[in-house]
């Protein structure tokens, strides 16, 4: 079963713990979401390289195309089909690479060259549709119209013979008012950019796992440390409480063997002496002396005498008083024998709730007066002494002061038996207990208990 001390030790270490869990996790999201962020950008940047690298490379070859054909279309005359056929065949015999081509379509979308798809020569392309809707002839006619430019559209790659993402460049044959491109197969790229958007969401995962684990270990080690702290303190607090008892059980035998004392040298040594009394008296009176009867009288005192000593020690065990008329005209009683004894001025205040204090919390406030009261009959060398007693924020307090010749509480010999037995009487309640002294300024004692 958990103890409030406990509970709050755990609290306590869940205070520390979860805001450090919570600080880290805010702190790895924003920096997994940059770090996407960022990859992305550094992926467009790294797939629009690639792509310039292509552009550039389709430029080079319809170049290179334009350059094979230009002395053929410079001297060629408006419908000379040698010509054509010339550029044709130049054309249709110039690939590259597994999928490099040139194609030729003339004004209304007809094509008129293609190496490696035969079968589209004749045929009118211009509302040729790709599998995304994006018409390819038409599109690729209107750019080579405005000067030439890049296209990217859907295609059979003929090195597969399925449908791949392509990238074409072309541009405008003014003189035969055809239309002449190539194009480059983007599906390497696309791969180059999977494959290295997953290494990066493989490098995030590794590095939320690798965080995951440094803040795993950070909790235990803080947990492990708060464990072991609530161990040493558990420690701690179990030895202080077994100092605690062990004084108090030396307490009760010192009183019990004080209490016994009491009884075998005082009240035993009266009654043997009455005995002895009566006896002494019946004898005399036996032998009619007549002085018997001031035997009689010496018994009666010493009797008395007897009857007075099992008042005192009665009221040492449990004031009579605090049983019948409550703490606060015990304590009056209490300051006006001590007043009464010594001569010292007395000052009391008491501002006690209207029902009566639980009954330890009662004798206890008793007994710290009482022994505080001694301390500085026997000690203190005061004229006045002051007793304050209030309640405040659910607590009952009792402060005694005096203006004696108080005392260093660092020295060894500060803290008496008489200050001991209070601070143990108040810890016993687990109240607060609190000692101020100083040479030539007098003693302040204060003691509180919480109220349930």
């Amino acid at each position: 079963m958990k103890t409030p001390a406990t509970s709050l030790k755990t609290k306590m270490l869940l205070l520390s713990i979860i805001p450090l869990i919570l600080v880290t996790v805010a702190i790895t999201l924003i920096s997994l979401s940059q770090a996407r962020q960022l990859s992305e950008q550094e992926i467009k940047t790294f797939e629009e390289n690639l792509l310039r690298s292509k552009r550039q490379e389709l430029q080079h070859y319809v170049e290179l195309a334009m350059t094979s054909i230009a002395h053929i279309v410079a001297e060629a005359e408006p419908g000379d089909k040698k010509a054509e056929a010339e550029v044709k065949e130049i054309l249709h015999s110039m690939t590259y690479g597994e999928d490099g081509y040139f194609f030729v379509y003339d004004a209304g979308g007809v094509n008129l060259v293609h190496p490696i798809q035969p079968e589209l020569v004749g045929k009118n392309l211009y509302d040729l549709q790709d599998r995304n809707g994006k018409y390819v002839i038409r599109n690729l006619l209107q750019l080579a119209s405005e000067g030439g430019g890049f296209y990217r559209y859907i295609w059979r790659k003929p090195s597969k013979g399925g449908l791949e993402d392509k990238l074409s460049y072309v541009v405008q044959i003014p003189k035969l008012n055809w239309m002449m491109g190539t194009g480059l197969y983007i599906d390497d790229i696309s791969k180059e950019v999977a494959s290295t958007r997953l290494k990066v969401t493989h490098n995030i995962r590794n590095t939320f796992l690798t965080v995951v684990a440094i803040l795993a270990g950070t909790v235990i080690v803080i947990a492990l440390l708060g464990f072991g702290i609530n161990i040493h303190a558990s420690q701690l607090a179990d030895a202080r409480l077994r100092q605690v008892a062990h004084r108090y059980v030396q307490f009760q035998v010192a009183q019990r063997r004080n209490f016994a004392r009491e009884l075998h040298d005082g009240i035993n040594q009266l009654m043997v002496s009455v005995k002895f009394r009566i006896e002494l008296a019946r004898n005399k009176l036996q032998t009619h002396d007549t002085k018997a009867d001031i035997e009689l009288s010496k018994g009666s005192e010493a009797l008395n005498q007897a009857i007075q000593e099992v008042r005192r020690l009665s009221h040492d065990l449990r004031p009579i008083l605090l049983d019948d008329l409550g703490l606060k005209s015990a304590l009056h009683s209490l300051l006006d024998e001590f007043s009464e004894r010594t001569g010292l001025k007395v000052s009391v205040h008491l501002d006690l709730p209207q029902q009566r204090l639980p009954d330890d919390i009662e004798i206890t406030l008793y007994r710290i007066t009482q022994e505080a009261l001694t301390n500085i009959e026997r000690h203190a060398q005061a004229t006045s002494v002051a007793l304050r007693l209030w309640k405040e924020d659910g607590m009952i307090w009792v402060e005694i002061k005096d203006d004696g010749q108080g005392f260093n509480k660092h020295d060894n010999v500060g803290e008496g038996i008489g200050l001991l037995n209070m601070r143990e009487r108040t810890e016993l309640l687990s109240g607060h207990f609190s000692v101020r002294s100083k040479p030539g300024s007098g003693t302040r004692i204060r003691a509180g208990f919480t109220l349930v």
